[in-house]
């Protein structure tokens, strides 16, 4: 099932070339998160998180469910934002890099990661991991070779939800918001997308809080991956409804 808000796309200046529509499509350009869109990651980031404050912390439980509501962040702001100790970023790196081969791609994504890119839909990720460790995964899921770009919130001044990481990507792709969307899980990632100037699309196939991913009010809302070919309407899929 596909929603929509009736997002009115703002008028931005253009540069000569094919518009999205020109092409029958709804977008030339996606930017995606990573962590609950392409991955399914979120039982590697509870172990590492819950190591990370034993080794930092000490005993206790650790306060994974408020840790989790922050998700898109980068991780340093989370540990701001939490007061919780930034040393726990060198153990929660360390055991997620250990714990990287537990992570899944979700059924479904690889398939319509490959049928956007074969029809010249130029595609990034931007994502709150630092770059070198979402590369590191990507390469690891034999995906990274997909992507145009994949940026981590490491390699721009402002990571989410700032717009840096978006424009950026579409500084990379010689893209205007106008041709492109962002697809993420989190509020961030809408937050971002919006003040970017780029459609923002809620994936929900994930472990996403969907009751505060739609009160963020996405243009669009999918619950399978694959209904992101149908809105886009790229060759082969049925037309949106």
């Amino acid at each position: 099932m596909i929603t929509g808000s009736g997002f009115m796309e703002a008028k931005h200046e253009q540069d000569p070339g094919v518009e999205p529509e020109a092409t029958g499509r709804r977008a030339n350009v996606v930017v995606f998160d990573l962590d609950g869109v392409l991955v399914d990651s979120f039982g590697v980031m509870r172990q590492a998180f819950s190591a990370a404050y034993a080794e930092v912390v000490g005993e206790g439980p650790a306060p994974f469910a408020e840790y989790s509501r922050h998700l898109g962040r980068y991780f340093p702001d989370i540990m701001r934002i939490m007061g919780l100790p930034l040393e726990m970023e060198e153990p929660f790196v360390r055991e997620s890099y250990r714990l990287a081969h537990q992570v899944r791609v979700f059924p479904g994504v690889r398939e319509v990661v490959t049928t956007l890119r074969d029809n010249g839909i130029r595609l990034a990720v931007a994502t709150g991991k630092s770059g070198p460790r979402a590369r590191s995964l990507l390469g690891q899921l034999n995906m990274v070779q997909l992507f145009d770009h994949v940026i981590g919130s490491d390699e721009v001044a402002r990571p989410k939800p700032a717009p840096d990481i978006v424009l950026h990507a579409m500084s990379l792709l010689g893209a205007q918001p106008h041709e492109a969307i962002m697809v993420g899980d989190a509020v961030t990632d809408m937050q971002s997308a919006r003040r970017a100037g780029v459609r923002a699309v809620a994936a929900l196939w994930g472990e996403a809080d969907e009751a505060d991913l739609l009160r963020a009010e996405p243009d669009v809302t999918l619950w399978k991956p694959a209904e992101l070919l149908t809105w886009l309407r790229v060759d082969g899929a049925d037309p949106a409804p």
